[in-house]
């Protein structure tokens, strides 16, 4: 399971180990008699709710088809590899900026007002943003630093999380150098208009593992199978898991996922929001307030739908989420949730009261406002979601790689339900995914293939 512990304050999440239970393992080809190839498939009896049963199982490009079994009686073993996650990019050592004695987190929660804060910060005057965040800042840093607190300590206790002894690890961290997604749906705007009768609502993935892009890039392509598949686009290759689907496309070529005609009980959005870094960078899009409140939300939201925005640590989006964004949606706001990164040592990986960087970002929930009765049925047996709840996580290094919801809000939906994450960057078994980038951290550079034993 993802969750590590799971306490009154929230829960300890092993994102690294959520990637790697999905099953990505594989058969690979052999070389049979008579010219026959089996075709690499990756087969898991599980999702990622629980730890996977897994077995490879092949089928053949032509001629008879094989088992597993049949390769072992012809060529002596079974080939089996598996693919997981390159932990390199989940070793988080030690904090980013070290915070002083007195505000480690080993230490007695201090009580601190809004004024010592500001007094220890800087001597400088304050603009307004600043103002505003030291203010919300002060009213949740006591539940983010006792919660993650409690949460650490049993981390430790169980071998999760382990005391530093030694320096930062020396391994590289070699990110590596995929094709442009962002780019690719850009040029899928000067394919040729398919008539409105030819358009599929669905690509279905078959086995063989290269796919046209133009397939891939005009509708929802679906992995119907209890295994994952591999797929070439832009002769790029892409783990896709089991039971999972996904529109890869920018916010200008919505249609297909509102044709694809799923009503989700579940929307996750993860929006690129504006901030100054970004502009000057020009490393990462970002879409206006405006443009966010165009996301067809309420046409693809189920009746009591639950709505979860990640939101970075300016005020001004936090109320825009809560004050414009949720009413124009019809959502009624329920609770703030905070996502706190820690090191493998259990220490926040910047500063709790850090003017510049926060330890954590807020998750705004939210449930979508309709017909009372069939709000009252879908509620039956689940919890109601509470004020506030901590994810606490060691980080993925690579930027925008969120941890995992789907075991923590498990207890708050009822089993089985549609699920879609908007501006993914990965995807999910179960759930459908949309972005520009929503292949981005499938790509099979970021994992390494073992041999299984």
């Amino acid at each position: 399971m993802s969750v590590v512990h799971r306490l009154a304050a929230g829960w300890l999440v092993d994102h690294l180990s959520f990637i790697n239970q999905c099953g990505y393992e594989i058969c690979a080809s052999f070389a049979c008699p008579g010219g026959v190839a089996l075709n690499t498939s990756v087969t898991s009896t599980e999702d990622c709710h629980g730890s996977s049963t897994v077995v490879a199982s092949s089928s053949s490009s032509s001629g008879p088809t094989h088992s597993p079994e049949d390769a072992t009686e012809i060529e002596g073993k079974t080939g089996k590899m598996r693919y997981v996650f390159r932990e390199e990019f989940f070793d988080v050592s030690k904090p980013h900026i070290v915070a002083p004695p007195e505000e480690q987190l080993c230490q007695v929660c201090p009580e601190m007002s809004l004024a010592e804060i500001k007094k220890r910060k800087r001597k400088c005057l304050f603009n307004q943003g600043e103002v505003d965040a030291l203010e919300y800042h002060s009213k949740v840093r006591k539940l983010i630093w006792e919660g993650t607190l409690h949460l650490v300590q049993e981390g430790l206790k169980s071998g999760f999380l382990h005391q530093r002894t030694a320096e930062l690890s020396c391994r590289k961290k070699n990110v590596p150098v995929v094709c442009g997604l962002a780019e690719l749906c850009e040029m899928a705007k000067q394919f040729p208009a398919a008539n409105e009768g030819d358009r599929q609502a669905v690509y279905v993935l078959e086995d063989e593992t290269s796919s046209p892009e133009q397939d891939l890039l005009s509708c929802v392509t679906e992995n119907t199978a209890n295994h994952a598949k591999i797929i070439v686009l832009m002769g790029q290759k892409y783990l896709v898991p089991p039971k999972s689907s996904f529109l890869l496309s920018d916010i200008s070529c919505l249609q297909p996922l509102l044709n694809y005609k799923k009503k989700y009980d579940v929307v996750v959005l993860d929006p690129p929001w504006e901030n100054k870094s970004v502009k000057r960078s020009n490393r990462y899009s970002h879409l206006s307030s405006w443009q966010i409140k165009q996301i067809p939300v309420p046409t693809l939201a189920a009746p009591n739908c639950l709505v979860v925005t990640w939101v970075t640590n300016r005020q001004k989006h936090l109320r825009f989420v809560k004050d414009e964004l949720y009413p124009h949606w019809s959502v009624k706001t329920l609770a703030e949730w905070h996502w706190v990164k820690i090191t493998r040592a259990g220490e926040f990986v910047s500063p709790l009261d850090s003017l510049h960087k926060k330890p954590y970002e807020v998750l705004v929930l939210g449930r979508v406002q309709g017909d009372v009765t069939e709000a009252l049925r879908k509620s039956e047996g689940v919890l109601p979601i509470p004020e506030h709840k901590l994810i606490v996580s060691i980080p993925c290094t690579l930027h925008s790689h969120k941890p995992p919801l789907t075991a923590v809000l498990a207890e708050f939906i009822k089993p089985d339900v549609e699920c879609l994450e908007l501006f993914a960057r990965n995807l999910q078994p179960g759930w459908t995914s949309w972005g520009n980038e929503v292949l981005k951290f499938q790509h099979t550079d970021y994992f390494t293939l073992l041999p299984k034993d």
